[in-house]
This record gives C-alpha cells, structure tokens and sequence, in this order.
C-alpha cells in the first residue's frame, strides 16, 4: 500500500499526472507457510516441542554457552517452555508469555507440564464448561499434562485430576492432540 502511494506522488510530482490516473497495482510476495514440525538440528526431535523445567532455579542466557550474560531466571519448577532452537548442548526455549532465552539441556525434562494462567478456574470432571467441578486451582500452578483432545486437556494438580480448556493454561497449542 505505501508502495502505490509513492508511485502515485512520485508520477505527480515529475508532471506524469496521465500515468497518477491509473490505478497501480502492487503485488506482495507469498511465502509458504513454514511446516509444522521439523526435526531439529543437534537431537533431530520435532521442533518446535514442548518440555519442562527441572530445577526451582534455572539461568536463562541470551546465548547458548556459559559466556553469555544471564537474562532472566526462571524459578518455578516444572514450568512448560517450548523449545525452539537447538546449539551443542544448548536448547533455545520461549515461555508462555512469549518470553525467549537459551538454557542447558540438562534443565529440561520431556515430561508435559501445564502453567495455570488465569484466575477462576475449576478443573471439571469432563470435558465441558458446565460439568461438575473436581477443585477450584489457583493461578501459576504448574500441573502434569495427561491428555488433550479437542481444545480440552486433562490434568492432575496437587493430586486431583480432571479436564480445563486449553485457554486456561499455558504449555500447550490451542486444539493440540496430545
């Protein structure tokens, strides 16, 4: 759009006001939507892929390598973070909020993890908004992932279990199958 604009001003300008009076039609090249998944790079695993933070405390760098600065610390063990870049050892994560860093691989787990976002959630028996409640679960808590299925996903927090819509947490993709 800016482009036709400075066409048309430019042919105006330099007293071609026949050739301002057609339209100008600018074109802007479609890229191909990027794939899904693709294996990644060091460990050949699907990225991008989500996992968990192992420890309470893990040092997230603006590099991958010990000689990059520390950005920011996570401390909330078992929080989801979606791994999204692989170097060496090193694995480029994003939290979610969208936040992103590098970290040692030796601080993740594969194990699924959901992060609690939102206030007022009830974890239901099944899978709909007016089944019974199991536990009302307050927000930032991490829960172990079961199973997803049509922007559903089932959880276990502090021993209970049972179903939350996928907006209501963190940690997954909207409408994933897990």
């Amino acid at each position: 759009m800016k482009t036709a604009f400075f066409v048309l001003l430019f042919l105006c300008l330099t007293g071609n006001a026949a050739l301002a009076e057609k339209p100008v039609e600018v074109t802007t090249p479609v890229e191909a939507p990027a794939p899904a998944t693709k294996p990644g790079s060091v460990t050949g695993l699907p990225m991008p892929r989500f996992a968990s933070i192992k420890d309470k405390e893990v040092n997230v760098r603006t590099g991958p390598g010990k000689r990059y600065p520390i950005d920011w610390v996570i401390v909330r063990q078992f929080m989801p973070v979606e791994i999204i870049g692989e170097h060496d050892v090193w694995r480029r994560i994003r939290d979610w909020e969208g936040t992103e860093g590098w970290v040692h691989q030796s601080m993740l787990s594969g194990r699924r993890t959901v992060l609690i976002v939102k206030d007022g959630f009830t974890l239901r028996k099944t899978k709909a908004f007016d089944a019974p409640p199991v536990v009302k679960v307050e927000p930032m808590v991490a829960a172990e992932l079961e199973q997803c299925e049509q922007g559903w996903c089932k959880i276990k927090a502090a021993g209970f279990s049972g179903w939350v819509h996928s907006e209501y947490v963190g940690g997954v993709r909207e409408e994933e199958a897990f």
